[in-house]
């Protein structure tokens, strides 16, 4: 009896030990959408700013139209933890500690979420989780946190994967589920190693408010680094080899939104579509108590965010990757990106991407399309067109034939329906 007694203990202890080493499941089964404060605030945030956040959001309809995390990032603590290693928040800040705070975020009906860093200390200097991972995913449970972003600062001689593997078996621990979002700016190509450990991975350094550009950060310091614009982050990595790795539930991360921050509507508008297409997660990043009208038309247009949460789950491919644009627009333009995203129930939706400051006019003539032997677009079929940007039915295309019009540094969402005839 002694030996079966403890044969059952350890299998018990074995299977813990199992249920530490996965991430929290059922998380993050479409891109997730929320706002994150770095963008605005960087690191002068408090209480009062997210507060005022949160409830803006209800009343200008965010929260109904799918943006569900409110994240804290850099600054929230002292730069020191307390006499038993515990992460502090800054009582100047957040003179009602964290748990108020989560109480007050989910009495509202979002989720709540922090930041620190996997090295030890954070991009602003503040303690990080290095060496502490257990004790700090403990006092994030004890607040009600329900997301963790990880950035890659001050990390040493850590290895990524072993170290983002540590914090996300340490939020297991806890038992409470904790979406985790891994900030390791595509260094290690972590679209290879972390499906297992995280629900959504950057891809890029930081993201700047801006078409195309790198804003450089030399500071005089020797590691030197840049903030990219939005086509310089599209055209960082090979997106065929990040598409295969992006699932319910694992996403790749192209940072957080720019739109409302300074660049032309167009622009925003561009930004915008390309993430939803992308099935990049969508937090914004701006100040929601400023918002223009525009903007907010923008980021609560109901059919760009369903083409973002899609519950296929599947990333957008580049068109020009499988065939030649020369085929399909006349007259061709080296300037236009076709991109092409699988949607369910046979649709699919195609953005027009003018990376030029001009208007491009063209005739398009879409083939028939596959992807992993899977047809996307059927030229045979007859499809009902609509301009998921403006809400307006275009009517049908045969053959795929269809005429655009995108202006410069803008872009173009039609979605495409097969057309189905009533039976009699």
């Amino acid at each position: 009896m002694k030996i079966k007694l403890t044969f059952l203990f350890v299998l018990l202890f074995l299977s813990s030990l199992v249920g530490y080493s996965q991430k929290a499941e059922g998380l993050a089964q479409t891109p997730p959408m929320g706002w994150n404060s770095w963008n605005t605030f960087s690191v002068d945030i408090s209480e009062d700013v997210v507060t005022g956040v949160v409830d803006k959001m209800i009343e200008l309809g965010l929260k109904d139209a799918g943006y569900t995390y409110i994240v804290i990032d850099d600054g929230w603590m002292l730069r020191e933890r307390d006499a038993n290693g515990n992460l502090v928040p800054d009582p100047e800040k957040f003179p009602n500690g964290m748990k108020h705070l989560a109480d007050y975020i989910h009495a509202k009906g979002f989720k709540f979420g922090i930041y620190n860093c996997a090295g030890s200390y954070t991009c602003g200097g503040y303690p990080g989780g290095r060496g502490h991972e257990y004790q700090d995913a403990r006092l994030y449970a004890s607040w009600g946190v329900d997301f963790l972003k990880y950035d890659w600062c001050s990390h040493g001689n850590l290895t990524s994967d072993a170290a983002y593997t540590t914090m996300r078996d340490a939020l297991a621990a806890t038992g409470r589920p904790i979406l985790f979002s891994i900030c390791e700016w595509g260094d290690t190509d972590p679209w290879n190693w972390a499906e297992e450990i995280g629900h959504m991975w950057r891809i890029s350094g930081d993201i700047y408010p801006c078409f195309d550009c790198e804003d450089r950060h030399d500071d005089g310091l020797p590691t030197q680094w840049s903030a990219w614009g939005v086509t310089k982050i599209l055209d960082m990595r090979d997106n065929e080899l990040l598409r295969q790795h992006a699932k319910r539930g694992a996403w790749n991360d192209y940072d957080m939104l720019e739109v409302g921050n300074g660049m032309t509507q167009g622009e925003d508008r561009a930004h915008f579509v390309m993430w939803s297409m992308l099935s990049s997660p969508l937090m914004l990043g701006n100040d929601v108590r400023k918002v223009k009208k525009e903007t907010l038309e923008l980021l609560k247009n109901k059919e760009i965010i369903a083409v973002n949460q899609d519950t296929l789950g599947l990333q957008a491919f580049q068109l020009q990757t499988k065939i030649d644009l020369k085929k399909v627009i006349q007259p061709a333009n080296d300037s236009l990106d076709v991109w092409v995203k699988q949607l369910a129930g046979g649709k699919c939706a195609v953005a027009f991407l003018n990376r030029s400051k001009t208007v491009i006019n063209a005739s398009v003539q879409m083939p028939t399309v596959k992807d992993n032997s899977a047809i996307v677009f059927d030229a045979s079929n007859v499809y009902n067109v609509r301009n998921a940007i403006d809400h307006k039915d275009l009517g049908k295309a045969k053959k795929g034939k269809i005429s655009i019009s995108v202006p410069g540094h803008d872009i173009l969402l039609y979605v495409f329906e097969p057309n189905q005839k009533k039976k009699k």
